[in-house]
């Protein structure tokens, strides 16, 4: 046992190197805690110059409001702010940066100056540095134009423990650029500047409208991901959501274009994950990731982001309506995004999104393609006699020909095409009704009676192909072979019918109360505290899923009853899952996820088998059905249901026009 020590108080330079281990991690933490000070200032652009990875060099310029010289002594000071003053303004904070920790804490780790101006002379510019364990700063003379410049040179040079723990230039240059994209992403307006090794990575300009926008996405993330994107602006209660969201057919293996901004701030919290998660997944493939770039924007009252060092975190006052309003809007986005009438790429009438076509009005609570939806009415190209030396422009006349040389082929199926099969209605929720509703999937499609009502087809128009075309050969038994009006689409047959079974199960199962059976024998389960509390709070909210859940004791749970579809269930666990989601993020769907996989494999049993033969109007009924069902772009196990070619990419298969 060592002797004790006597009580000291901390030099300032030992103190602010300790608070730098909780904000200053690489390179990559000083750059955003430089760039979000430039955002609070007020600047139109950002330049971020590195060297060595931001090791030895980071300099990051800024045209905002700057720092006056009288303020500059305390910019470098710990607990000292401009945008706090109380505890009133604590709890609604609007800037990036308050707690005036940052400059110090990466002050005591590297050679930092600071050089600011507040007027539009250059010549009025002033410098600070901080020298000595007493971190005294030192104001000097320094022309420098209006905004603020910030220097930091050699980090951790006096910390070598931290500093053997950085890696590559390599790897610390791409931390670097993936925080520069967060912060870029989070301000479309602002033009930003990269630059390594005297080299320019990236230079974007402002952007002011959605064209700029969505030029600021392809540049950070791809054309790709705007070719394959859904824009959604919608607003209720306060709660504002826009952004983009990727189709589920547009995943990827990593979780590495996923950003969420609440009021211009990145955050990464469990509780909207969750309620994103939830919203892909009945259409996501297994093992894959959603990519989006979404902001939320919300009353700072309202919202905690003072309750982690790094401010990634964030604490909503009513989390449960929160989580709700996400789910619900992105999971009504993705469920309209139907079949045909996605953004596509080239064959789909993409564009490129430097100069992308004329933007929908994004009003509230609409759902917008980030590429034009009906591409076939926008796209010039040519349906008969192509030249080779340019295309020709879309007409009535020429779709009208296109339709008509369609019908000539196939005479005795010309009224079906157009004409929409009656729907019966669906009757009642039980697992008998869905049950027969798999076996009817297998007869013959035109004629089957329908689980649920399907909206009505609009009115054949003479000059306007449907978006998925029409069919004409079937391949191998698997895969219908459709020409459209941009050129071909394939769809395999089995996965587009067992979304449309699926979907209307779903339908007819969840459009009521679910049917629920009581249990011969109560099930007990064994509760924690929190959990029995958990349970009492959310009786109501168990009972609306068909679950009677009692409290038998201090820390004893009966189940009394169940949706009848999963009497056979092993009901424990999940019920264990459903009160730890309702305790973390008030809401839980894993009971209805539960029905939805038994519902999915039945939809799969009953659909359309390989190898059947199919006739015209069958395929036709299937590309119809698939128009107005929700999430047909994916079957139930989130695999893509259809592809298109367009013309340009079958010209290029084989060489014509080169």
């Amino acid at each position: 046992m060592t002797d004790s020590q006597p009580i000291r108080i901390l030099d300032p330079r030992l103190a602010n190197q300790i608070a730098a281990g909780e904000v200053v991690e690489r390179p990559a933490s000083v750059v955003k805690e430089l760039i979000e000070n430039a955002i609070d200032a007020g600047a139109g652009r950002v330049e971020v110059e590195l060297e060595a990875g931001g090791a030895r060099l980071i300099r990051v310029r800024d045209d905002g409001g700057g720092i006056g010289e009288d303020d500059l002594p305390l910019a470098l000071s710990r607990h000292a702010t401009s945008k706090i003053a109380s505890l009133e303004d604590l709890e609604g904070v609007a800037s990036l940066g308050f707690r005036g920790e940052a400059l110090a804490s990466v002050s005591s780790v590297s050679r930092l100056e600071l050089v600011s101006n507040v007027h539009d002379d250059p010549t009025g510019g002033w410098r600070v540095v901080v020298e000595g364990r007493r971190m005294e700063p030192r104001v000097t003379p320094s022309p420098h134009p209006r905004g603020t410049s910030v220097t930091v040179r050699d980090l951790f040079f006096n910390t070598p423990a931290r500093r053997k723990f950085l890696r590559t230039e390599k790897t610390e240059f791409g931390h670097v650029e993936e925080a520069f994209r967060r912060q870029a992403l989070s301000r479309l307006d602002v033009g930003w500047v990269l630059r390594h090794n005297q080299k320019t990575i990236h230079q974007l300009r402002p952007g002011g409208d959605l064209v700029g926008h969505e030029r600021r996405l392809q540049a950070l993330l791809g054309k790709a991901f705007l070719e394959n994107a859904l824009h959604l602006d919608i607003e209720t209660g306060g709660l504002r959501l826009w952004g983009w969201v990727g189709l589920p057919t547009h995943s990827r293996a990593q979780a590495d274009q996923q950003y969420f901004f609440v009021n211009g701030r990145v955050v990464r919290d469990r509780l909207v994950a969750h309620a994103i998660r939830q919203a892909y997944r009945d259409v996501l493939f297994h093992g894959r990731h959603p990519v989006f770039v979404l902001y939320l924007e919300v009353d700072p009252t309202v919202v905690d982001v003072n309750v982690h060092p790094t401010k990634h975190e964030v604490r909503f006052r009513d989390g449960r309506m929160v989580h709700d309003f996400l789910f619900s809007s992105l999971h009504r986005a993705l469920g309209e995004a139907r079949a045909g009438a996605t953004p596509d790429g080239e064959g789909a009438g993409g564009q490129d999104a430097e100069t992308p076509g004329e933007p929908l009005a994004a009003a509230t609570g609409e759902v917008r393609e980030a590429a034009p939806q009906a591409a076939w009415q926008q796209q010039p190209m040519a349906l008969h006699g192509r030249e080779e030396s340019g295309e020709q422009k879309v007409t009535p006349d020429r779709v009208r020909a296109f339709m008509e040389g369609y019908r000539a082929l196939h005479p005795e199926h010309e009224e079906s095409l157009l004409t929409p099969q009656p729907a019966a209605p669906g009757a009642g929720g039980t697992a008998a009704d869905v049950a027969l509703a798999a076996r009817q999937a297998t007869s013959n499609y035109p004629s089957q009676p329908q689980v649920a009502p399907r909206p009505a087809m609009p009115e054949a128009d003479a000059t306007k192909a449907p978006p998925l075309g029409y069919a004409v050969a079937q391949l191998h038994g698997v895969y219908i072979l459709s020409q459209t009006e941009r050129g071909m689409v394939i769809v395999d047959m089995h996965a587009a019918h067992e979304r449309i079974v699926y979907e209307r199960m779903k339908t007819q199962v969840h459009g009521g109360a679910l049917e629920a059976q009581p249990l011969l024998v109560p099930v007990s389960l064994a509760a924690s505290a929190a959990e029995v509390a958990t349970a009492e709070a959310e009786h109501e909210a168990f009972a609306r899923l068909g679950v009677e859940l009692d409290v038998a004791g201090p820390e004893t749970l009966l189940v009394r009853q169940v949706p009848t579809l999963l009497v056979d269930a092993d009901v424990e666990p999940l019920i264990r899952d459903m009160l730890g989601d309702l305790e973390r993020y008030g809401r839980s769907d894993r009971l209805e996820a539960h029905i939805n996989e038994l519902l999915s494999t039945m939809a799969c049993h009953g659909s359309v088998r390989a190898n059947r033969q199919l006739t015209v109007e069958e395929m036709n009924a299937l590309l119809r059905d698939m128009e107005i069902t929700e999430r047909s772009g994916q079957c139930n196990h989130g695999r893509p249901t259809w592809t298109e070619l367009g013309m340009k990419e079958l010209d290029r298969l084989f060489l014509r026009g080169q």
